[in-house]
């Protein structure tokens, strides 16, 4: 699509996503297109981990250069007053933000842009190939978190959790007895918006302890054979104790031994 003053848009599902003169993807017409909810807007997608590190990835990458190769221009920036204003991204985190938003949205922006027009469809892969190794391990450890999270959901729902009750009963029993707070009084604490993703926002070691309480939350309802929502509740809270338990065991005997 070409508009008034000869800049091509990209059309998805019909729709134009806008560009910037450096080809900088307006990530509001994505969130518009996948009709998302306020919570996961772009402002509020740039607060999670996962987003800083592909932003702080690709920043060195684009620190002195634009997809034009005619200037600076950073990775990321808000555009104010009158116009297309919002939020205009680097189609590498266009792409990592539409998946944020819609799984196969996202492969579509990939196919799209990455593929079509710049020939690649790699791109954020190589990024990450030379970011730090901090960078990476919170981007593999988020991927496999989402997979756990699957997991552990679908033993769930095999053993009778029903609702949106349900499953927030269980997840809630995890998050008081291993983090130490409801969801939303970890998101106050935190600076987050009400309904924003927590996993986003916890950090590398929350993270894995999470990952490791609804794993064995999982194995401990079928071992079990938990049903319902209070029970697999219960079982969910037992192991996130258990979880703790080892945390503060570990961390008691490392200070013992450096005494």
């Amino acid at each position: 699509m070409t508009t008034p003053d000869n800049r091509r848009d990209i059309v998805i599902r019909g729709k134009a996503i806008r560009e910037d003169g450096a080809g900088n993807i307006l990530l509001d017409d994505i969130w518009t297109l996948a009709q998302a909810k306020q919570t996961k807007a772009p402002k509020f997608w740039q607060m999670g981990q996962a987003a800083k590190a592909l932003i702080n990835a690709l920043n060195f990458k684009v620190r002195n250069s634009n997809l034009n190769g005619d200037g600076v221009c950073e990775p990321i920036y808000a555009k104010r007053g009158q116009g297309q204003k919002g939020t205009y991204a680097h189609p590498i985190l266009a792409a990592a933000y539409a998946g944020y938003l819609d799984p196969n949205l996202e492969i579509e922006v990939r196919e799209v842009w990455l593929r079509y027009r710049a020939g690649d469809s790699t791109l954020a892969d190589e990024i990450l190939q030379r970011a730090s190794a901090e960078a990476n391990k919170w981007a593999g450890l988020r991927a496999l978190s989402r997979s756990q999270r699957s997991g552990y959901t679908d033993v769930l729902k095999a053993h009778g959790v029903t609702g949106k009750e349900g499953y927030m009963a269980c997840t809630e029993a995890v998050y008081v007895h291993l983090l130490g707070g409801k969801s939303w009084e970890l998101r106050n604490a935190l600076g987050l918006p009400k309904g924003a993703n927590l996993r986003d926002a916890v950090g590398i070691d929350n993270l894995s302890w999470l990952m490791a309480a609804e794993a064995l939350a999982a194995d401990r309802i079928e071992d079990e054979g938990c049903t319902g929502n209070d029970e697999c509740a219960d079982a969910s809270a037992t192991a996130a104790r258990a979880i703790k338990k080892a945390i503060e065991d570990d961390r008691r005997s490392r200070k013992r031994r450096a005494a």
